[in-house]
């Protein structure tokens, strides 16, 4: 069977360094940080006071109130970001086949907000049973690509992810193949989250998993460097349009790439650290290259998972050395978490969107805040410190990687 190709013709971001892609991207190719004081509830007691919010962001700008209400925040973000991407994919909804466009998506939590509140609201009550009717839908995973489906009437393949921080990276790799199988012509991909909840930051804290720089936020995430103590939550969304390449062009569609595979593998090791040697990492990134057909030495740019953790950064930049070998001095590194924090679950979505602008631009945004060199980083690779740097990308991957071992890459190709 002659597997169909796959192309990138829409998208969409509501992220804490800019509420669309347009904004986005300005961020990321300056430098700019998403993280301050938390304003989403009082942290004052909190080991982390900081996060990386979605920033000037009102609802119902963009939502029927009505809708607004029935609606956990990482359903809003949703929303937003896959509208704008479908405009932006400039998509006939009047003229288009809607039995063959899906909507796959990505989230690792989901509603958590909606379960934390609906929870206190009945602990601080009088015992008697009383939840908000919207309480399930609210908080279930899966809303939020329902939501866009009946927005817009698509009525093909609709389902979520859940793959902790690999999530959206996984809708993506599952849409591709969707397509390539000729199932829908059309999917909506991409993730959500909205995590920075008392529950979600006091959960992360008694993890120890997150940076306490409560002192200086903006530097707080800091990909590589040797006084990294934790990743920034982060929320947000990413939204990409994948289509079958002949449907695109039979339209006239803009391009921005070809996604040309996607690798998936477990690292079999613990709960949330990575294996040291980084063999998971190892299998994924080859797994991908074998699905693109690619060679490590076509690879010229990767955004890693990179989340500014002590282990997670050392082991994904020693399996990059494994996997790329010589080459691996060559590749632009870097990791856009940096300036977004870490976008959970969306987390896939928005840094494969920042790969495909960097590859339609020709420029690799920079991994900020680095200021100490880690003797345990391979001292040749290139990890784009605190600069943008012009580079003609014609392959990139992008990385990502969940609490359970979950591993993720997806590799696109610029089209000629």
């Amino acid at each position: 069977m002659q597997l169909k190709r796959v192309v990138v013709t829409g998208l969409g971001a509501l992220t804490p360094i800019g509420n669309n892609i347009e904004q986005y991207w300005d961020s990321l190719v300056n430098g700019v940080s998403g993280a301050a004081p938390i304003t989403h509830f009082d942290a004052a007691k909190f080991k982390t006071r900081f996060a990386c919010e979605v920033k000037n962001f009102e609802p119902k700008d963009f939502i029927d109130r009505k809708l607004v209400r029935k609606m956990d925040k990482f359903t809003q973000y949703a929303m937003v970001a896959s509208d704008e991407a479908i405009v932006d994919a400039n998509l006939d909804l009047e003229a288009i086949n809607k039995y063959r466009v899906g909507v796959i998506w990505g989230a690792g939590i989901g509603g958590l907000e909606t379960f934390q509140n609906e929870v206190l609201n009945f602990s601080e009550g009088d015992g008697s049973p009383r939840f908000n009717p919207f309480f399930i839908p609210k908080m279930i995973a899966d809303i939020a690509p329902g939501m866009i489906s009946i927005k817009h009437g698509f009525m093909g393949p609709n389902y979520t992810t859940v793959s902790a921080c690999a999530s959206s990276a996984n809708s993506m790799i599952d849409a591709l193949n969707t397509i390539r199988l000729g199932t829908c012509d059309v999917v909506v991909t991409g993730g959500s989250e909205a995590a920075i909840t008392i529950a979600g930051v006091g959960g992360f804290n008694a993890m120890h998993a997150m940076s306490t720089r409560n002192d200086d936020p903006e530097a707080a995430s800091r990909p590589f460097d040797a006084e990294r103590d934790g990743f920034v939550l982060g929320e947000g969304a990413g939204a990409i349009i994948l289509e079958e390449y002949e449907h695109a062009k039979a339209r006239g569609a803009k391009i921005y790439a070809e996604v040309i595979g996607g690798g998936l593998s477990s690292d079999a090791y613990h709960m949330t650290a990575p294996h040291p040697d980084g063999i998971g990492v190892i299998a994924v990134m080859k797994n991908c290259l074998e699905n693109a057909d690619l060679k490590p030495e076509d690879v010229d740019h990767i955004n890693t998972h990179g989340t500014s953790t002590p282990l997670g950064d050392v082991a994904e930049l020693k399996a990059i050395s494994e996997v790329f070998g010589n080459h691996a001095k060559n590749i632009n590194i870097n990791s856009t978490k940096s300036m977004t924090g870490h976008l959970l679950g969306a987390a896939g979505a928005v840094e494969s969107i920042a790969s495909i602008l960097a590859m339609h631009h020709g420029i690799v945004p920079p991994t900020i805040n680095h200021t100490n060199v880690d003797e345990n980083i391979n001292p040749d690779l290139n990890l784009t410190l605190n600069k943008a740097q012009k580079r003609d990308i014609k392959v990139a991957l992008s990385n990502t990687f969940g609490f359970g071992g979950h591993n993720a890459c997806v590799a696109f190709r610029k089209l000629d």
